[in-house]
């Protein structure tokens, strides 16, 4: 579990209401029905406008992944591709068909496949560029959802405002409306401001780095195969793939390797 995702949106909730607290307000009145319906709900219904109804549903499943920590198994890419290219320089590329029923990634596994089929290296690169770059366009298109339902929960928010004013003017007569009236008109752009800053934008960020380092690592894969398709020896193949880790994680895959 990705725990900095919880203490940040709920950093940002305890200061929003410890301020109004140190600053003698009554914190249970930025609790508000109406104004969470309007600036909540609503800009929901109006990210369901932008987007396909099963990709409006889906949203909850995509929010879901800022919660994990997604793990790829850089190490493990290396350790691999370092035992394939062994095996290939050792009995050949042939060799490694027998290997390929029992990896797990099919990435990984279909990069190989090519390789074993004495497919072209520029083809490999094509076709294997090809298909990161369809999942780099994916995980774009759900990035934008949230960037759009930042974007449109202030300007629900403002909304908000502007029903409570208008309630407000109406009815100027009952005093007991105005507090509620005026409430909401305030209050729903604080709502709004907080899901686009707190939730949104935040989360969109995250899931871009997620998908960064997924990227990374089927590019690891894609310089792996290649190198053993060109048939590199293993030495210069794990220098090829180390150097998309870390400089502390090198160095722990480089102590491994020279023992």
């Amino acid at each position: 579990m990705d725990i900095s995702t919880i203490i940040g949106m709920v950093g940002v909730v305890a200061m929003v209401l410890f301020a109004s607290f140190a600053a003698g307000g009554n914190p249970l009145f930025l609790l508000d029905l109406p104004s969470f319906l309007v600036v909540v709900v609503g800009s929901y219904f109006a990210v369901g406008v932008a987007l396909k109804l099963k990709d409006t549903m889906g949203i909850w499943g995509i929010a879901k992944r800022c919660f994990s920590i997604p793990t790829f198994n850089e190490k493990s890419i290396i350790q691999k591709m370092v035992a394939f290219s062994e095996k290939a320089r050792r009995e050949g590329l042939l060799a490694l068909e027998d290997e390929l029923e029992d990896l797990d990634d099919e990435f990984m596994k279909k990069g190989l496949r090519l390789v074993v089929d004495g497919t072209d290296g520029a083809i490999i690169r094509d076709l294997l560029e090809l298909e990161l770059g369809q999942m780099q366009a994916r995980h774009a298109e759900k990035q934008g959802w949230f960037f759009t339902w930042g974007a449109l929960a202030p300007a629900l928010g403002m909304m908000g405002t502007i029903v409570g004013l208008v309630n407000m003017l109406q009815n100027l007569d009952d005093r007991a409306a105005i507090g509620p009236n005026m409430a909401m008109a305030i209050i729903t752009t604080l709502y709004g401001s907080m899901v686009a800053n707190t939730f949104c934008v935040p989360f969109a960020t995250k899931l871009k780095a997620h998908s960064a380092v997924e990227s990374n690592s089927k590019e690891m894969v894609i310089e792996g195969v290649l190198s053993i398709q060109a048939g590199d020896n293993t030495r210069v193949l794990a220098m090829k793939l180390m150097a998309y880790l870390t400089p502390a994680d090198r160095k722990v895959m480089e102590a491994e390797m020279n023992t």
